[in-house]
């Protein structure tokens, strides 16, 4: 079952990456391996797929590189619930296919270790702790946005249907 893995404000994209582990140093089949390396040693080990990352004010703050989402795209996360995201980091998060929802009262009421189930397509995160099941509703995603996560990224997307999520049939030629 997947868990919740909590932090505090200002996570930026050396935190969830150390540019030292960058994929062109270290490896594209490793460099996931080194998330949180410094922030939080030992995590990436211990993170499971479909696991929750709780942020608060700014999540992804710092560099626009696009490898920090992508060791977190690799090592298989759920998704990212957070109070406020950086702009350029929230981008690259939508546009690799990882959930990210702005929701402070539910950043506020998850608690690290908490087992949740959460429906990107619907923003219904079910969270399980020890007192019952409690159903929380994220701001659902805009259907652009669904199609982009359904189909894994904005690119498998384009490279699928051949044109955006949310633009019509026949738009891209």
């Amino acid at each position: 079952m997947p868990k919740v893995w909590k932090f505090g404000d200002s996570v930026n994209t050396d935190d969830i990456l150390p540019g030292k582990y960058a994929p062109f140093m270290v490896g594209e089949d490793v460099f996931q391996t080194y998330a949180f390396a410094h922030l939080r040693p030992g995590l990436a080990a211990e993170l499971g797929r479909g696991d929750v990352l709780v942020g608060g004010r700014n999540w992804g703050l710092g560099s626009s590189r696009e490898y920090a989402p992508m060791a977190l795209k690799k090592l298989g996360i759920g998704g990212i619930i957070a109070h406020s995201f950086a702009r350029i980091h929230y981008r690259n998060l939508l546009n690799l296919g990882i959930p990210a929802f702005e929701s402070p009262e539910i950043a506020d009421l998850l608690e690290e270790g908490d087992t949740v189930e959460l429906d990107p397509r619907s923003g219904l995160l079910i969270r399980r702790t020890a007192a019952g099941e409690q159903q929380l509703q994220l701001p659902p995603p805009p259907e652009f946005l669904r199609e982009a996560l359904e189909a894994g990224s904005i690119l498998e997307f384009y490279r699928r249907f051949k044109r955006f999520p949310g633009e019509r049939e026949g738009a891209v030629e």
